[in-house]
């Protein structure tokens, strides 16, 4: 292959080749070379993408990266890596968006769809509070912590207070395991059932408290869901 996007033929530059036949067309380093849009020496914009998906193995590690590692990519540099950090910011916004009021959180697939592609995106574990109305409907959604979940960082009376400042009914606990296992630790299942009792103590409704994994051959679903599994 050519070291120049413009010695390829008109017809098969990933430019031309999106604008005739749809941005579907092209395979991911094509779309990469788009946002990389010039090479270097002994390397086109193309040659760097297929590099990219090697070395870091598949599209979606790369968008986990934080734009400090992507600056630190032979050829990138910071303009081009705060492009591509854009880019891969747009879509997980552009996946998660919607009227919250319509959001029925009634089922853990539900709150799979709504969050899970935003919480696996992430290369590290971030705890999400999901507050419901009557009808189970979303009233606010926040992180409320960045690392490993356990008793101490994520104490039910926090998390409890923030339900009551927001006048919710009920809520939704998630968080995500990078590694992609989303069974649960002994400190997820400690922590759901001092949360269940406290928060009946309270007049909450605990709806669920989901992890979030990553899709895989080896299990049926890429979430663990406690109520789902009879632990709520």
């Amino acid at each position: 292959m050519s070291h120049r996007i413009h010695d390829i033929p008109e017809n098969d530059r990933p430019r031309e080749r999106l604008l005739r036949l749809g941005p579907q067309a092209l395979s991911d380093a094509e779309l990469l070379a788009l946002f990389i849009n010039t090479g270097t020496k002994g390397e086109n914009a193309l040659q760097i993408g297929e590099r990219m998906l090697r070395e870091h193995r598949s599209l979606r590690e790369l968008t986990r990266l934080e734009p400090a590692a992507l600056t630190k990519i032979k050829a990138l540099g910071p303009a081009k890596a705060a492009k591509l950090a854009a880019a891969f910011e747009i879509g997980r916004r552009a996946a998660r968006e919607t009227s919250q009021r319509d959001i029925v959180l009634d089922h853990p697939r539900s709150v799979y769809e709504f969050i899970g592609p935003e919480l696996q995106a992430l290369s590290y574990e971030s705890v999400r509070l999901l507050l419901l109305t009557t009808k189970l409907t979303l009233l606010r959604a926040e992180e409320i912590f960045r690392g490993s979940l356990n008793e101490c960082t994520a104490a039910p009376r926090d998390i409890l207070k923030k339900a009551l400042t927001h006048n919710a009914h009920a809520f939704i606990l998630i968080h995500n395991h990078p590694s992609g296992d989303p069974a649960p630790s002994d400190a997820d299942r400690r922590l759901t059932r001092r949360l269940r009792e406290a928060s009946e103590t309270m007049g909450l409704l605990l709806q669920d408290h989901v992890i979030i994994g990553s899709p895989s051959e080896s299990r049926e679903l890429p979430y663990f869901s406690f109520r789902e599994h009879g632990l709520l």
